[in-house]
Parts: structure tokens; C-alpha cells; sequence
């Protein structure tokens, strides 16, 4: 148990004993406490959890995994099409260049803010910008790519999940459109966050936000593996 994790302060606001006789206990066994008392938890309580658990870890409690499933449902920016590419390129294996949204913004800045009066100079610092932009994504990609390749290893006891999120992977490269490819690519980032499979995104403003709370919890989670199972 990390020292930083102090649960006196939780078990105090929900009336149980600090003498180490209430199981499941919110330090040694997290997961089974949050099944349990998630709901009655404030938020700045529940955050301390974040410390001692994975956003994978707490995608088997149900509460959370609906939690997510309705902020995907929000349409958020950072789980758009463009933001995500750019955010996990590993996972995208579309065939367009790279770097090219980059480069139209490096040609609007030339074209609006640099040497105002002059098309010439103009169209040709853009054109230069954006070339240069193009190549930094693009290599930037690459290096990701490699570094993950060089890394990946599945522990045994993961691959089941890890194929089940991953399915989508092996697909990508038969689709016939690249529309195809981009609804995909889309579903498979919803899918990997709501399994807490996703790096450098913030779960603890979705996990622990109970506005995002449905009244019927169990059956939107049916329904949407319902759904799942059909595609």
C-alpha cells in the first residue's frame, strides 16, 4: 500500500472502524471496497483511489465502465478522429501522409501572420512550412511506432482482454474505404477507454463524475454489448 494513501478519512466519512476489521478494506483490497461504496463516496474521496489502481483495474466495476461508456457517448474532443490520431498514431493505420491538418496550419499562419502584402513570399514560406511540418508527424509516427514495436510485450494473464479490444486491428488493413478505416479507428479508441486500455488521457474526471451516473446502469451496459456483438 503506498504511504501516500491515507483511508482513515474514508473509512471516518462512511462510519467504519479504522482497526483494520472492516474487509473489504478501501487500502488492501480497493476494488471490492469501490463496488461497494462508490456511489456514496464524494469525489474527493474517491480520487485517492487513482493512487492504488489502474484505469484498467477499475474498468471490471461496472458503475465506472458506465460512466465511460456515457462520456464516449458526449462526442468528447480528445476521442475525436483527429485528435486521436495524433494522440495515438500506433493505433491508426490509415494510408493518408501524415501531418498534413499540421501543415494547412503552418500555411494559414504564412498566408495571415507572416509578410502580409507579399502572395509570392507568401505561397512559398507556406508551402516550405507545411513540408516541413509533414516530415516532423511523419517522423514522429515512425519513432512511435518503432519504440512500441521494440516494447510490446502482453503478459500472459492480459492477452485475453488485449485480443478482445484488439480485434479491430487485424481489419483495418482489408477495408475497402478509408471512411471504413476512420469508423473503425473511432470505435476502437471508445472501446480501448472504456476498457482503460488508453495512455495519456485523464480517467479521473469521467470515473469519479456521478452526473455521469444512468438510471438504468446495467441495462445501457447490456445494450451496448449488445450492440458490440452484432458488428
Amino acid at each position: 500500500m503506498p504511504s501516500s494513501f491515507d483511508e482513515q478519512p474514508i473509512l471516518r466519512f462512511l462510519g467504519l472502524p479504522f482497526d483494520g476489521t472492516y474487509h473489504p478494506s478501501p487500502a488492501a483490497e480497493p476494488l471490492d471496497f469501490l463496488k461497494q461504496h462508490l456511489h456514496v463516496l464524494p469525489p474527493h474521496l474517491l480520487i485517492k483511489f487513482s493512487s492504488i489502481t489502474t484505469p484498467r483495474q477499475r474498468n471490471t466495476i461496472s458503475v465506472i465502465r458506465n460512466r465511460r461508456l456515457k462520456y464516449t457517448e458526449s462526442h468528447p474532443r480528445e476521442l475525436s478522429f483527429a485528435i486521436a490520431r495524433n494522440t495515438w498514431p500506433t493505433l491508426w493505420d490509415g494510408r493518408e501522409r501524415r501531418g498534413m491538418e499540421e501543415g494547412d496550419d503552418e500555411k494559414q499562419w504564412a498566408k495571415e501572420g507572416f509578410l502580409q502584402g507579399s502572395e509570392k513570399h507568401v505561397g512559398k514560406l507556406g508551402a516550405l512550412l507545411a513540408g516541413y511540418e509533414e516530415e516532423r508527424e511523419a517522423e514522429r509516427v515512425r519513432f512511435l511506432r518503432r519504440e512500441a514495436a521494440e516494447n510490446y510485450f502482453v503478459p500472459e494473464e492480459d492477452s485475453d482482454s488485449d485480443d478482445e479490444v484488439d480485434r479491430a486491428t487485424e481489419n483495418l488493413a482489408s477495408l475497402e474505404t478509408d471512411e471504413d478505416a476512420r469508423l473503425l479507428f473511432e470505435r476502437r479508441i471508445r472501446e480501448r477507454f472504456i476498457y482503460g486500455l488508453l495512455e495519456d488521457i485523464d480517467y479521473d474526471k469521467v470515473d469519479w463524475d456521478e452526473s455521469l451516473d444512468m438510471e438504468n446502469d446495467r441495462d445501457a451496459e447490456e445494450r451496448w454489448f449488445d450492440e458490440e456483438e452484432e458488428d
